[in-house]
């Protein structure tokens, strides 16, 4: 019996040809791993907290989270994605769980988990509407006072990398980027087939709308690479401590200003379910 695909072909073609395994440990995908391993950590409730990793590919971030004494529960509708990932759990000590599915429909009761990372589910889900599924599944398996974090691309994201290198001045390209800039739909045009697949490109402001608007209490917004990335010399400058320090100090400076927050590739809101238990009868609030 022929499987039901859990995402769209063209999603599972894109990363059936790419690798997702090694994108992080190469080019800006290395400094991209240990950023996002610095902003869940800010947030991580307990010594020993339940998360769910969702969308979480191949694994790297459940892998270190679980050696961290975390129980971890990794959802991911791809099996290319799942075989690596099983396999990389079966060698801790503290090993992680695997599970083929989505993140609009979690198999997961209300009120299991501590923590929620959002990671692909709000790159490729274009419909408003499933976002919107998405953010109340996870919502409903976290415990009170838990905490999640959405990870997005942002809607400048093409547009600042075709400028720096020259790709806006291609036709096809800038089709591209002004869907991005105007709907946010990201389609990949059939001459760049190594660009993402098909995904939303959030606005911030749009993306803090989406999770308020399921009742949740906004925290904090952070670029992930911030605008360091536009350093001419990035890559030379990251390899020396002194040039490194200076960029790293700029994204710790700049990393919650909501206006400089477009020229990060990546952000991350943090977002947390209250306990409404204080709330009395009338439905005003206890001071």
């Amino acid at each position: 019996m022929k499987r039901k695909p859990l995402i769209s072909n063209n999603i599972e073609v894109f990363y059936n040809r790419a690798s997702e395994e090694t994108r992080l440990d190469k080019g800006m995908g290395i400094f991209e791993f240990e950023r996002v391993k610095f902003l869940i950590d800010k947030y991580i409730p307990f010594p020993s907290s339940t998360i769910l990793d969702i969308g979480g590919g191949t694994g790297k971030y459940s892998e270190w989270l679980a050696n961290k004494g975390h129980q971890v529960h990794l959802i991911e509708p791809l099996p290319k994605h799942l075989k690596i990932a099983q396999n990389r759990a079966e060698k801790l000590k503290n090993r992680f769980s695997v599970h083929s599915g989505t993140s609009q429909n979690l198999d997961f009761p209300n009120d299991f988990a501590d923590l929620i990372i959002l990671h692909g589910p709000l790159y490729h889900l274009q419909k408003k509407k499933d976002r919107e599924l998405a953010v109340k599944e996870a919502k409903r398996v976290l415990k009170k006072e838990g905490i999640i974090l959405g990870f997005a691309i942002n809607y400048t994201a093409s547009t600042l990398a075709g400028l720096l290198n020259g790709l806006i001045h291609k036709e096809t390209f800038f089709e591209m980027c002004k869907k991005e800039l105007t709907i946010g739909m990201h389609h990949p045009p059939d001459d760049y087939p190594w660009l993402l697949a098909e995904a939303y490109y959030h606005k911030p402001e749009e993306l803090r709308n989406e999770f308020e608007k399921q009742g949740l209490t906004y925290l904090n917004m952070y670029a992930v690479e911030g605008m360091i990335w536009l350093d001419k010399d990035y890559f030379a400058s990251m390899s020396d401590d002194k040039k490194k320090s200076t960029l790293i100090e700029l994204l710790h400076i700049t990393q919650n200003d909501q206006d400089l927050l477009p020229f990060s590739p990546h952000m991350m809101i943090a977002v947390k379910k209250k306990n409404n238990l204080w709330k009395i009868k009338t439905g005003t609030s206890k001071h």
